[in-house]
């Protein structure tokens, strides 16, 4: 697994990635950091929560 990241920075280190590129992937881990931010000061909203339910068993129905 890390052999194919080293693979992959070493190709970078070469080959640089345009601005453009560079820019959209400080964007996407941007917008992902916010999103944990949100999360972790205001919670999750209800809508995205799991509800639960108790063991499903064959040839039973609720």
């Amino acid at each position: 697994m890390w052999g194919m990241w080293l693979v992959r920075m070493s190709r970078w280190a070469r080959n640089p990635p345009s601005p453009g590129r560079v820019k959209l992937v400080l964007a996407v881990v941007a917008i992902c950091l916010l999103i944990v931010t949100l999360e972790h000061f205001f919670g999750t909203p209800d809508w995205m929560k799991v509800n639960p339910r108790g063991p499903r068993l064959p040839g039973f129905t609720n």
